[in-house]
């Protein structure tokens, strides 16, 4: 089928890249020039596993482009993945939204389906196909469907191709048909509903996901006031099949483009309709104190970090993505700058996006010993496989003062037992009596 999408980030780009894989002809959409000159040249803007190679793989039949008349005027499928991104008051942003739906009822020439795919609120669509409608430049027929991804950055492809459901959105037979054509080659299962049940399922199921993070983040502060250890308690609690054993890690909160952006929209229209998720409220309240975590703790070793130097290990939200929004790190980090620290960081991907904000407050090391080297305090953000893998004796080799502060619980306690380590986690004791009586 010809295929038009919105936007070449995440969603729009992973979208756009995996339905060409699938014998579909893609033409993506940007205004972004410089990102369209990489993607001509055949390089991905963003860092995701494994999409580069599918790009490659399925070239001839992607195209990227900013003239949005031509995609639209004969695709049979148009995708809109672009930003929604938060407002002030919590509420999503839906300006590009209402500028590709513009663009494209000034320049379909051909019946088609618009399919949202980016999170919006519960009603969106409805507005939007009465606002294609209303400006249509010809005499054909619109039908506006609900696509809502449920991709994990990181895991992105993975996530589109071997997705656990597709959910479809429609008002119309002719539409559930059209995308049940698209999406005949993946293997998932098809839900087809209303369009507000779509978007709706969208926002319960990450709301849902955010609000497991937080409970289990503050059962783990409470393990460390009453002696208990959280991995044994999750553990516990995910033999239970009506819980299961996925999103039970402690650490320090969640991040991303995602669960903090759809818990606060999710909040907000509740309250402007006079409701109030009060689950949902509690779990960004959680997770907001949860970010500092690690500075608290090490408020307990050091009443002033001036002249010491700080050991930064990740800097992006989670691994395998370069993305920083929302990560605990551009929380933290300038908490030790504003009280004297020197800081020193590390992270495979990240340090690029990371230099644009801090270019000359921050010294980025290229390996994880020349990061610790000297350290005073080392902080762990991110649990890359590199720092899960890390033989924990590199830190008292390193470090002036072996004390690790570890934000997701990467390493098993009784690989701190011999050493002169002080080693304190979310949720578990902390391994300190060594430490001391050196």
């Amino acid at each position: 089928m010809e295929i038009a999408v919105a936007g070449t980030g995440y969603v729009g780009l992973v979208t756009g890249v995996c339905l060409a894989s699938k014998g579909h002809h893609v033409t993506c959409v940007d205004v972004d020039e410089q990102k369209l000159a990489m993607l001509n040249e055949g390089r991905t803007p963003i860092y995701e596993p494994g999409l580069q190679e599918l790009m490659e793989e399925n070239r001839e039949r992607l195209t990227f482009t900013a003239d949005y008349g031509k995609a639209y005027q004969k695709a049979e499928v148009i995708f809109i993945g672009v930003g929604t991104p938060e407002k002030k008051d919590g509420s999503a942003n839906l300006t590009y939204v209402y500028k590709v739906a513009k663009q494209i009822a000034e320049s379909v020439c051909r019946d088609c389906v618009v399919v949202i795919k980016s999170t919006v609120p519960i009603g969106t669509n409805d507005k939007i196909e009465a606002y294609i409608k209303n400006h249509l430049k010809n005499d054909i027929k619109i039908w506006v469907a609900s696509n809502p991804e449920f991709l994990s950055q990181g895991t992105a492809v993975r996530d589109t191709l071997h997705a656990s459901r597709i959910v479809i959105g429609v008002e119309n037979p002719e539409a559930a048909r059209i995308l049940e054509e698209v999406y005949k080659d993946f293997e998932a299962y098809k839900l087809v509903t209303n369009r507000r049940s779509a978007e709706m399922i969208k926002y319960a199921s990450n709301d849902f996901l955010a609000l497991k993070i937080s409970y289990v983040n503050e059962i783990a502060n409470l393990c460390e006031i009453v002696g208990a250890d959280i991995q044994d308690v999750t553990r516990g609690m995910g033999f239970d099949a009506r819980i299961g054993d996925r999103f039970l890690n402690a650490g320090i909160g969640y991040g991303g483009s995602c669960f903090p952006k759809d818990t606060k929209a999710l909040s907000w229209l509740a309250s402007f309709n006079d409701n109030e998720l009060k689950t949902i409220k509690a779990a960004i309240e959680v997770n907001e104190s949860q970010k500092v975590k690690l500075y608290k703790k090490a408020r307990k070793y050091y009443e002033d970090f001036s002249d010491l130097t700080v050991a930064v290990l990740g800097l992006t939200f989670k691994p395998g993505t370069d993305d920083l929004r929302e990560a605990p790190s551009l929380v933290n980090i300038p908490l030790f700058l504003e009280d004297g620290a020197r800081v020193k960081a590390w992270d495979p991907v990240g340090v690029p996006n990371y230099r644009k904000l801090y270019p000359d407050e921050i010294l980025y090391c290229a390996t994880i010993e020349e990061t610790l080297q000297d350290a005073d305090l080392c902080l762990i953000f991110t649990e890359w496989e590199e720092v899960k893998n890390l033989d924990v004796s590199v830190f008292e080799k390193y470090m002036k003062r072996p004390i690790v502060l570890d934000g997701r619980n990467c390493y098993d306690l009784d690989a701190f037992r011999d050493t002169h380590i002080l080693y304190e986690s979310i949720g578990r004791p902390v391994i300190d009596y060594l430490y001391l009586e050196k």
